[in-house]
């Protein structure tokens, strides 16, 4: 069974104990979104990047974007990225926004 679901990439409260499927990968997908890459220990590739200051913005959505998709892809196959969105605010902070669909049993 496959689910439409749009994830936001804001901090949440860690679930250790999720109580669906579909639940534990959007939390998977919001901790991917909120990781930098080179913070977790033993794998420095976990996340996405955080060198994209000063860049451009349509560089900067271009480039986010292609390693959001890669990280998805890679540390959770059970989401299909569709589309990636973003809103900014006056700092030139970039949050993105997902539209996913997972694939759950």
């Amino acid at each position: 069974m496959a689910a439409s679901v749009t994830v936001i990439a804001h901090p949440a409260e860690v679930n250790f104990a999720p109580a669906t499927e579909l639940e534990e990968v959007v939390q998977n997908l919001r901790t991917i979104l909120n990781t930098a890459v080179g913070t977790v220990l033993l794998d420095r590739d976990f996340g996405v990047p955080v060198d994209l200051i000063d860049k451009p913005m349509p560089v900067a959505q271009a480039k986010l974007t292609a390693q959001i998709v890669k990280a998805v892809h890679k540390y959770e196959p059970r989401a299909t990225v569709k589309r990636v969105t973003y809103t900014g605010d006056a700092d030139g902070r970039l949050v993105p926004k997902l539209e996913v669909e997972i694939d759950v049993g």
